[in-house]
């Protein structure tokens, strides 16, 4: 989705560009810190492999993640984000058929748009 028509997206922490392939979906809230965010869009935004991988751990991406955020969508979104972030969700599994169909949808779009 944040790829250009192009291919090409920018990491939200660093600001490298590169093909959308070679990105990862990074997470704000980490994919194992949260059952309420890890599924939402709002949550995963393009990284380069370093910042997704060491950066977010050991280096500076997390904070460059979070001023990403606050820039994004507003400080009253991403403080609602980390209030919520250990309330649980219980997902079955027509909740992941509805939700696996639809993110299929948008893929097949977005590259029908970028190729």
């Amino acid at each position: 989705k944040a790829a250009d028509d192009n291919g090409y997206c920018e990491c939200v922490t660093c600001g490298s560009v590169d093909k959308w392939s070679s990105m990862d979906g990074g997470h704000y809230i980490p994919k194992g810190a949260s059952s309420y965010w890890a599924l939402v869009e709002e949550n995963v935004h393009p990284q380069c492999k370093g910042c997704n991988g060491f950066g977010m751990k050991y280096g500076t991406a997390a904070q460059q993640y979070t001023l990403y955020m606050v820039d994004m969508y507003g400080r009253e979104f991403v403080d609602e984000m980390e209030a919520k972030k250990r309330d649980q969700v219980k997902y079955y599994k027509k909740d992941y058929e509805e939700m696996t169909k639809e993110w299929n949808r948008q893929i097949k779009e977005h590259l029908e748009r970028i190729n």
